[in-house]
C-alpha cells in the first residue's frame, strides 16, 4: 500500500513509515494538476519578461542581478553546484528519506512553480531506493536547508553521490541502476528542490516520533524504581493532576500506575508520609516534556503541510510573492524546548536511580546494590556514566535559535540555525537512551534484592531486562551491560514488552 502524497494532511508517522519503513509513495492526480498549472503560468511570466526573484535573477545578494534567456536554464545548475557547500559525514538515509518526502509534499500545494517531471523523479527516488549522500553540516537554516538539499538535487542531475542497495556510489550510477532518467533543470527547478528547512523538518519528525516512545519508556524506568524503592504512590493518583490541570501531567501518573499495577511491595502499608521530590514529581517532570512535545509536535505538522519556499507562485491570482517562508525558526525553536524536556527527562532518571544505589535513601538496599560492598562496588561507577551523559545534555540545551550568524554579504541577516538545534536534540536523546538504560538496569538489580511479586507491567519490564543483563552477583565490567541495554531502549524492546503485558500507555 503507498502513502498517497496530496501536500496535506501528512502526519509525523507518515514520514516515519517512508523514511524508516520504506513504505511507497504515490502522488495524487489532483496535485500533478495543481503543479502543472502553477508551471504553465510561470512559464507565461517567463515568456513576457517578468522579473521574478530565483527565476530570472540571481539569489541572496545577487536578487538584483537579472538573467538573460540563455543563463536562465543554466543558472539553475550553477545554482545548485555553488549551493553543496556542506562538510562532514553524511546522514543516515532515514533522514534524507524524510527531507525528500517532506519536499515533495511542498510541491503538491502548486506554489512552487517547478516541472512535474521535478517532483516525480523525486517520488522514484523514494520508491525505487536511491537516496542522495548528504554532508550532516552546513546548513544556518536561513533560506532554508540549502547546503544539504542541494545535494539532493544533484541526484536528479545525474551528479553527486547516492547510497542504492546498500552501496555508495555515483549518483548517474544509482540513477542508471535503478531505472530512473536523470534531468536537466530548466527556470526555477533547482531552487524549487532546495528552498526549504526539509532537512531539518524530516529529521524533526523523527525525533518527534522517538521521544514519543521515550517517554513511555521513561515512565516505565520511573515505575520499576518507585516499586522498588517502596514508594507512597498517592502523588500518582490522576485526580491530583486532573485538579491542576496538566494534561502531560496527568498523561503520565496514569501511565506509571498502569506499569505498577498489581504490586505485592507497594501493596504493603508500611510508607514514608511524603518522598523525595524525584519520587513523588515525576509525573510533573514528564508530563511538561509530554505538553513540550505536543507543543513540537503541532507546529510540525504545520511545517508538515505548509508551503515553505520562496518565492511563491498563486495561479488564482496570476501573482509571485517573494518572503521568506523558508524560514527555519518556527520548528527550530520547538526542537531546541524538546532539548531541554529531554535532558530533564534524564535528570530525573539519574536521580532516581541515585536513591536506589545510594544507601542512605534507598530504603533497606545494599549499598550499591552489591552483596559484598567494599569488596565489591556494584553500580557505583553507572551512577557516574548517567552524570557524565547528563552534563553533555546540559551543554547542548542551550538554544540554537539564538544563535544566527548572517550569511550572504548581511542580505541574510538573521537565519534560524535549525540544523544545529536538531543536531544536539539528537545527541542529547542517544545519551538519554543510555541514561534510562543505567536506571532500568539498577531498577532490575534493586528488584532482584527485594524478592516481591510484582504486577505484569514491572515484571515484564523486569523480564525483558534479565534477557540481556543478567543479575550483578559479583562485579564485571559494566560498559557491555550499559550499551546492550541502551539498544535495547532505543529498538522499544521494553516498552513493547510492558505494553503488551498492561496495554498502550498514552502518549
Amino acid at each position: 500500500m503507498s502513502l498517497v502524497v496530496r501536500g496535506s494532511g501528512m502526519t509525523v508517522e507518515d514520514v516515519v513509515r517512508v523514511a524508516r519503513g520504506r513504505e511507497p509513495i504515490a502522488i495524487d492526480p489532483e496535485a500533478v494538476r495543481r503543479i502543472e498549472k502553477c508551471r504553465a503560468m510561470l512559464d507565461a511570466k517567463i515568456k513576457a519578461r517578468e522579473i521574478m526573484y530565483g527565476v530570472n535573477t540571481g539569489i541572496g545578494e545577487f536578487s538584483e542581478v537579472i538573467l538573460s534567456d540563455e543563463q536562465t536554464e543554466l543558472f539553475q545548475r550553477y545554482l545548485i553546484y555553488s549551493h553543496t557547500a556542506g562538510w562532514g559525514e553524511p546522514f543516515p538515509e532515514e533522514i534524507v528519506r524524510a527531507a525528500m518526502l517532506t519536499r515533495i509534499n511542498v510541491h503538491c500545494h502548486g506554489n512552487s512553480g517547478q516541472r512535474p517531471i521535478v517532483t516525480e523523479t523525486l517520488a522514484e527516488m523514494l520508491n525505487r531506493g536511491v537516496t542522495p549522500v548528504v554532508c550532516q553540516k552546513g546548513s544556518v537554516g536561513a533560506c532554508g536547508d540549502l547546503s544539504p538539499m542541494g545535494q539532493v538535487a544533484l541526484v536528479l542531475l545525474g551528479e553527486g553521490e547516492a547510497f542504492y542497495k546498500g552501496k555508495r556510489m555515483p549518483g548517474k550510477q544509482a540513477m542508471d541502476a535503478a531505472g530512473i532518467p536523470t534531468l536537466v533543470y530548466e527556470a526555477r527547478d533547482g531552487l524549487a528542490v532546495i528552498n526549504g528547512s526539509n532537512v531539518t523538518l524530516g529529521m524533526g519528525c523523527l525525533l518527534i516520533d522517538e521521544i514519543d516512545k521515550l517517554l513511555r519508556t521513561a515512565e516505565i524506568a520511573a515505575a520499576v524504581t518507585l516499586e522498588a524503592l517502596n514508594a507512597n504512590m498517592k502523588p500518582y493518583d490522576e485526580r491530583l493532576h486532573v485538579l491542576r490541570g496538566f494534561p502531560g501531567a496527568a498523561a503520565s501518573a496514569r501511565n506509571i500506575m498502569k506499569v505498577v499495577r498489581g504490586s505485592a511491595f507497594l501493596a504493603s502499608k508500611t510508607k514514608k508520609v511524603q518522598d523525595a521530590y524525584s519520587m513523588r514529581s515525576t509525573p510533573q517532570v514528564l508530563g511538561a516534556v509530554r505538553d513540550a512535545l505536543k507543543y513540537a509536535r503541532e507546529q510540525f505538522l504545520i511545517e508538515l503541510n505548509g508551503v515553505g519556499d520562496n518565492p511563491i507562485f498563486i495561479p488564482e491570482d496570476n501573482l509571485v510573492l517573494t518572503g521568506a517562508n523558508f524560514q527555519g525558526t518556527p520548528i527550530s525553536m520547538p526542537l531546541d524546548l524538546l532539548s531541554i524536556g529531554v535532558t530533564t527527562a534524564s535528570v530525573m532518571s539519574e536521580r532516581r536511580m541515585n536513591r536506589l544505589v545510594n544507601p542512605a535513601l534507598s530504603v533497606g538496599l545494599p549499598p550499591f546494590l552489591t552483596k559484598n560492598a567494599g569488596m565489591m562496588s556494584g553500580l557505583m561507577l553507572s551512577q557516574y556514566t548517567a552524570g557524565a551523559l547528563i552534563c553533555e545534555q546540559r551543554i547542548l540545551s542551550h538554544p540554537a535559535a539564538t544563535g544566527s550568524i548572517p550569511a550572504a554579504a548581511d542580505q541574510e541577516d538573521f537565519v534560524s540555525m535549525g540544523m544545529t538545534s536538531a543536531h544536539k536534540l539528537r545527541t542529547i536523546l542517544d545519551n538519554a537512551y543510555g541514561v534510562l538504560a543505567i536506571e532500568l538496569i539498577a531498577g532490575a538489580q534493586a528488584l532482584d534484592f527485594r524478592g516481591f511479586e510484582s504486577g505484569p507491567g514491572v515484571r515484564a519490564a523486569h523480564e525483558t531486562i534479565r534477557k540481556h543483563v543478567r543479575h550483578l552477583e559479583e562485579d564485571r565490567p559494566l560498559h557491555e551491560d550499559n550499551n546492550r541495554l541502551t539498544e535495547v531502549v532505543r529498538a522499544c524492546e521494553i516498552l513493547d514488552a510492558v505494553e503488551k503485558a498492561v496495554g498502550r500507555l498514552d502518549s
